[in-house]
């Protein structure tokens, strides 16, 4: 089957793929499907069965009052909403009436299996092989994210534990560890929000790798501007994008006072070995366990861009202001620095402006 031959194409119809192709639209570029002769065109194809990206996906106790950083997709504010409604339902409501509203024609579901260049002209097209055909692309906007990618740490004797291990992405709600012990491992945002969620039925463990750095300030835009400019320097230099909070220490929040309010939020070093029962800790003591919680955080998404080879000895992607600088054909956004909701708003718009500035300069040359 021939490739269908499409100027861009979107991968992933989160917040980043969403904002892309709403700025595509308004540069006049036309969803394929609807497309007449001349038009320049695009497609956003999404591996998910609906809209919502990975709102979708969260675990059911996320209220709309407890969501970490929601912005509204650029054009259409978020619906009011009872700050006690559950985000995975009112979220991917959300994005369905976006998608309706600007008719975005996204294609779902639909796997990407690979990206690769047609042939070795750099002003050639970059093939996007899918489990549904493969279309030919001037340039590719990569918006796949992480929440399919859960990072899982290796520890000796892990697979000899008797209880449950399950990671973030795979949490439900405290309910079902109602009186158990519960190892929860993990410094970011969600360890500390799940903490605060399960000490109230279980009594719970908290470990990280290395001490919290608790800082009074607000996280204002000062403090954005330098944690993505920190990212933004890794992503450069091809390292792994890493997280906010190793550039700004961990901010106070809601659920971490009143964790700290109840005396549950001790930190303790991480354990050393996993045993049938429990944790062996650093000095040889015993921590018993009947669940150990990954809150370990996530990896970008990209395997599907490995036949490019731009991986390097690092692990990460040389990008520069969301484009991949071996390979200008391709946009990774929602990646590093706009990992963030106002992040990803922003690298759709700027994307966009790249590829309709080398299309500008292609016709007047």
């Amino acid at each position: 089957m021939q490739p269908v031959t499409v100027d861009v194409v979107v991968i992933g119809a989160g917040q980043a793929g969403l904002s892309a192709a709403y700025h595509l639209q308004r540069r006049g570029f036309v969803p394929v499907s609807r497309a007449g002769a001349g038009d320049e065109t695009f497609v956003v194809l999404d591996a998910n069965a609906g809209p919502g990206g990975a709102w979708q996906h969260r675990w059911e106790s996320l209220r709309m009052a407890t969501v970490n950083g929601i912005h509204e997709l650029p054009g259409f504010a978020v619906p009011p909403a009872d700050p006690r409604s559950a985000s995975r339902d009112i979220l991917p409501a959300y994005f369905a009436a976006y998608e309706e509203r600007y008719a975005l024609e996204v294609q779902r579901p639909v796997k990407v299996r690979a990206v690769r260049r047609e042939d070795d002209d750099p002003e050639g097209r970059l093939l996007v092989e899918t489990d549904r055909g493969t279309w030919a692309a001037r340039f590719v906007v990569n918006s796949t994210g992480t929440w399919t990618r859960p990072f899982w740490p290796r520890f000796p004797g892990q697979e000899r534990f008797r209880g449950r291990q399950l990671h973030v992405a795979d949490y439900v709600s405290a309910d079902e560890f109602a009186g158990k012990r519960v190892v929860i491992v993990g410094a970011g945002i969600s360890a500390v929000q799940l903490l605060d969620e399960i000490s109230h039925v279980a009594d719970t463990f908290w470990v990280t790798r290395r001490e919290p750095q608790w800082t009074e300030d607000d996280f204002d835009i000062p403090a954005r501007v330098a944690a993505i400019a920190g990212v933004e320097d890794r992503v450069r230099r091809g390292l792994p994008p890493g997280s906010v909070i190793s550039v700004t220490g961990m901010h106070w929040t809601p659920w971490a006072r009143a964790a700290q309010e109840r005396g549950v939020l001790v930190r303790h070093p991480l354990f050393a070995s996993i045993e049938e029962d429990g944790v062996r800790m650093p000095d040889g003591s015993f921590e018993p366990a009947d669940v150990i919680l990954w809150a370990t955080g996530f990896r970008a998404a990209i395997d599907h861009l490995a036949p490019l080879r731009l991986r390097t000895p690092q692990g990460g992607i040389r990008v520069a202001d969301g484009r991949a600088l071996d390979e200008p054909r391709l946009f990774l956004i929602g990646y590093g620095p706009s990992q963030s909701t106002v992040g990803a708003n922003r690298a759709g718009r700027d994307a966009v402006r790249a590829i309709v500035a080398e299309r500008d300069a292609a016709l007047a040359a």
